[in-house]
């Protein structure tokens, strides 16, 4: 049987916002060795966590790190990957991710990782918020898109799968498959209650309550995430034009029903 130490990994963080810092805290509960990069200067908090801070980074990843993890924007993905000097890689190294969307960063990664290297797209379906209590239960997807070296590959998963997470094997194609007609059209319904300005009132039924926590929760998170749902995720398009189609059926029904009322209502009998 190996050692807690065995099983340890020195993880190398790109992007240290709030859903990073979220995940390196479990990471460093678990006994991992985390440092990380970011444009933001971090240096306080990091030194507060026992986490090392790089500014610069070819000394980031000459840090002889087990695992690099992409927790950048969707928005800004292309532009972070275009920074890192590949060439500065001492050993194969396992890359991964954890964006909202997965062919996107699977196919950028493919192009630019070094041969040597692994390739794993993951989804944490939860944050900082969901996971506040653990995440026991919670969703975690994951894709082994280029896997050689299968322990490391495993090690990291079993960051997830010791909290209890849920751990959902699929492809990258069937994740933003489903996450269009899950994840994309639930923050578009809440941007679309924000837009309508709906607030609770004094006689609200509990579906009226769910709305407004829909609406809240949704456009708790940034726009650029939303749009990136959009822009990064082809399934999103069509589910963006299902919906307009679903509004105007609605709608349609409404005005019949209406009509066909009026209609009744003028030719019936008066007493």
């Amino acid at each position: 049987m190996s050692s807690p130490s065995q099983n340890t990994l020195k993880i190398g963080i790109i992007g240290f916002g709030p859903f990073a810092q979220f995940l390196a805290k479990t990471m460093i509960k678990q006994g991992h060795s985390i440092r990380t990069t970011s444009r933001s200067d971090y240096t306080d908090l990091c030194t507060q966590l026992g986490i090392l801070f790089f500014r610069d980074m070819t000394e980031f990843l000459e840090s002889d790190n087990d695992v690099i993890l992409l927790c950048t924007s969707i928005l800004s993905l292309s532009q972070v990957i275009k920074s890192i000097p590949f060439s500065s890689f001492k050993q194969p190294t396992l890359f991964a991710d954890v964006l909202s969307v997965k062919e996107y960063p699977r196919d950028q990664l493919l192009q630019v990782v070094p041969q040597d290297s692994d390739v794993l797209c993951t989804h944490p379906m939860f944050g900082p918020e969901s996971g506040k209590d653990g995440w026991k239960d919670l969703t975690f997807m994951y894709d082994r898109v280029r896997v050689r070296n299968e322990v490391t590959c495993s090690r990291f998963l079993q960051i997830f799968a010791s909290e209890g997470c849920k751990m959902m094997e699929m492809s990258c194609e069937e994740h933003d498959r489903l996450a269009a007609k899950s994840q994309f059209l639930t923050h578009t319904l809440g941007r679309v209650l924000s837009e309508v300005e709906i607030e609770p009132t004094a006689i609200d039924t509990k579906g009226f309550q769910k709305l407004v926590q829909v609406k809240e929760s949704t456009t708790r998170d940034s726009f650029d995430l939303f749009s990136g749902l959009f822009i990064y995720n082809r399934f999103a398009r069509q589910q963006l034009n299902n919906l307009e189609l679903a509004l105007e059926s609605v709608k349609q029904q409404l005005i019949k029903r209406m009509n066909e009322e009026l209609d009744r209502s003028m030719y019936r009998p008066s007493n």
